[in-house]
């Protein structure tokens, strides 16, 4: 309700209306004309988040002093509330004409709140509120654009500060300076960055600059610390006074306002400067604006000059890196060479130049097609397309030239980008020519000895059968003396021994040679083999105890011959290696699946180093066996055990050992019941 004064003035006309004083009524409803021109404000600023720190930072002190102008007239001095609006709006981005549409959303405001309370102005009231309300105005637009010509008159001077390029040590001075120059009321500035957990100060111009440079501080000490703390602009008021200043530039004797704004980059503070003076308390909006103006601007040249040294740095260390990939590439003997997505070659050393036969030069822009022999056009363009499309590496394939004796082996690569992406290949030839030559020889090498056992060993056969049956005939007779017999048995056992090693040898050369070792698979009970087996071996080893022992059901399909032949490897090893004066034990154990062989005997372990090869052919014994042990051992070619793995294999099972000191050694053999052969086998 209006007050008791406004309503004794009011009369009720004819129309319902009443008159009233316009100061009166705008204090009445001050709250209600502030709430409609916030609504007015937001629907004028869609696009902008429109916030009550800057929508009515100012217009309730304007809402009063627009009341006091209508009561007291022309001769009301207005204060320094328009000129401090008019910097805000600056401040906020705000235009000349939406500061001056802004007012006119205030006019309309207070025309309609008295048109809802059907008030009607007592005479000459109207005029008085459009008379205060354009001394409003003329003082906020003229604040308004001598604000802005000053800020845009120190920005060109800060823009001519920078035309050169000044360094860090300098930018800073020089932005300081102009400062100085357009605000009369300052006596000193000065620019502190971020060093850490300190603040220091880079630049001093004015009052204590000498004094200044170079001091610093922590991050939570004094007015300094506390503008970087909050990160707002603060003032302080007397600063030489003030018991909290640790900075010394800002005790000296008589310094009053001091003036500070953070230098932000997003979140990330840089640093804070701030501008003092000893004639003012405390600073002007104007003043107060053009440091904030040029806070902002200096951040923006402290961030531009620290991207421009890190790009310089960065591109310094892209060119020291290159010039060490270009010297690798150089020194190296292989071929190598980087494409892009089109073939294009981006760098090439003089390796894979000479293999081109074109200097690297003529190879940068060039086309793969362009530069490479047609056969390796034909062969590898296809392969670098689909590479660059799925990613895939290709790794060595071989390759030769027409007219060009060499072969070479090359891999790629793609170059992909941290997202996947890739940008091209990598190609990387090596001549192998000379590892092909070795290969070959070796090759031919190899299958030479292998022909070489595999003729020998068919050829001595049938002497040794010979041998074997006139040994045999001999042991029949009646009349031979103990000595005599003793011989033959000698003779017997050893050509059972070149027996056996004539075995290995063809079996072995059957794997060599690419055709496997065949079998015959057919029902029988392997613990019946493995009886009959043993006991051939007790007449070659009559002095040697040979225990057998079975369980389960022992029936399946195997081949028998190579079966006796994995049993008689076995214990012929166990033999040779274990104890003299302790029996070798065989058992056969019948399980659901499979059949299990084991072979045990006690004696010295097999050493460490030999298990990992202790199934390859032709096996050497480690260092440091006893002399006498090594002469027995050599008699074996080694092959023994290798026939085993191969037999065993045939069959689809597998073999295994296991040997320490107190257990002795035990090898155990896996028969599958209804084996699947391997392809080959």
């Amino acid at each position: 309700m209006l007050e008791t004064e406004s309503r004794a003035a009011g009369d009720k006309q004819a129309s319902g209306a009443r008159t009233l004083r316009v100061s009166a009524f705008l204090r009445e409803y001050r709250v209600e004309l502030l709430e409609e021109w916030q609504r007015a404000m937001r629907a004028l600023h869609l696009g902008r988040e429109a916030q009550p720190s800057w929508l009515l930072d100012h217009l309730p002190q304007l809402v009063d002093m627009l009341a006091d102008l209508i009561d007291h007239g022309p001769d009301e001095i207005l204060t320094t509330v328009p000129d401090e609006h008019a910097m805000s709006r600056l401040d906020a981005g705000f235009d000349l004409g939406q500061v001056a549409t802004e007012y006119a959303l205030l006019r309309q405001c207070i025309l309609h709140r008295l048109e809802a309370e059907s008030a009607l102005p007592a005479p000459g009231e109207l005029e008085r509120l459009e008379g205060a309300l354009d001394r409003i105005v003329t003082r906020t637009v003229t604040s308004f654009s001598q604000g802005r010509q000053r800020i845009l008159q120190a920005l060109d001077q800060m823009t001519q500060a920078t035309l050169d390029s000044p360094s860090m040590a300098s930018l800073p001075s020089r932005l300081l300076t102009v400062l100085v120059e357009s605000a009369l009321s300052v006596d000193a500035a000065a620019l502190l960055l971020r060093e850490g957990d300190r603040l220091v100060v880079r630049a001093a111009v004015g009052l204590g600059a000498d004094e200044a440079l170079g001091a610093s501080m922590g991050l939570d000490e004094g007015f300094v610390g506390e503008v970087v703390r909050q990160r707002r602009p603060l003032a302080l008021r007397s600063a030489s006074a003030s018991p909290r200043e640790a900075l010394p530039a800002l005790r000296q004797e008589g310094l009053r306002a001091v003036y500070g704004v953070p230098l932000l980059d997003g979140d990330q503070v840089l640093g804070m400067v701030y501008m003092c003076s000893r004639t003012a308390f405390i600073f002007s909006e104007p003043d107060a604006l053009l440091l904030r103006t040029m806070a902002q601007r200096a951040t923006a040249y402290l961030v531009q000059a620290r991207l421009q040294a890190l790009e310089r740095q960065a591109h310094a260390d892209a060119q020291r890196s290159l010039a060490q990939l270009d010297a690798l590439l150089a020194s190296t003997p292989m071929g190598i060479a980087q494409l892009d997505r089109d073939l294009r070659y981006v760098r090439i050393n003089q390796a894979m130049a000479d293999i081109n036969g074109a200097a690297p030069q003529a190879h940068l822009g060039r086309r793969f097609q362009e530069m490479a022999a047609a056969t390796a056009v034909h062969t590898f363009e296809p392969m670098f397309r689909r590479m660059i499309e799925t990613g895939e590496p290709v790794d060595a394939v071989e390759f030769s030239i027409p007219g060009n004796p060499r072969t070479y082996q090359a891999s790629f690569h793609p170059i992909r980008m941290p997202d996947h992406t890739v940008l091209g290949l990598s190609c990387t030839v090596v001549d192998v020519s000379h590892h092909k030559r070795s290969e070959a020889m070796l090759q031919r090498a190899v299958d030479f000895r292998e022909q070489l056992m595999a003729v020998v060993g068919h050829d001595l056969r049938n002497p040794l059968n010979a041998i074997n049956a006139s040994a045999f005939q001999l042991s029949r007779a009646q009349d031979l003396a103990p000595s005599e017999r003793r011989a033959v048995d000698r003779i017997r056992k050893a050509t059972a021994r070149m027996g056996r090693m004539i075995t290995d040898i063809l079996d072995f050369a059957r794997t060599r040679l690419g055709g496997g070792l065949p079998v015959a698979l057919q029902p029988m009970d392997m613990a019946e083999v493995c009886q009959a087996t043993l006991e051939e071996l007790q007449v070659s080893a009559p002095e040697r105890a040979l225990r057998l022992v079975t369980s389960g059901d022992t029936r399946g399909t195997w081949d028998p011959d190579r079966v006796s032949q994995v049993l008689g490897n076995l214990v012929t090893n166990a033999l040779q290696h274990g104890q003299e004066d302790m029996p070798v034990c065989v058992s056969v154990r019948g399980g659901v699946n499979e059949v299990v062989l084991e072979v045990h005997n006690t004696g010295e372990p097999i050493a460490g180093e030999l298990m990992p090869r202790l199934f390859d052919p032709f096996k050497s014994h480690p260092v440091g066996t006893a002399t006498q042990d090594v002469a027995r051992k050599k008699r074996s070619l080694g092959l023994g055990l290798y026939i085993v793995s191969q037999i065993v294999r045939a069959h689809g099972g597998q073999v295994a050992v296991r040997s320490n000191q107190v257990e002795g050694t035990t090898f155990t053999v896996h028969w599958p019941r209804a084996p699947t052969l391997p392809q080959g086998a």
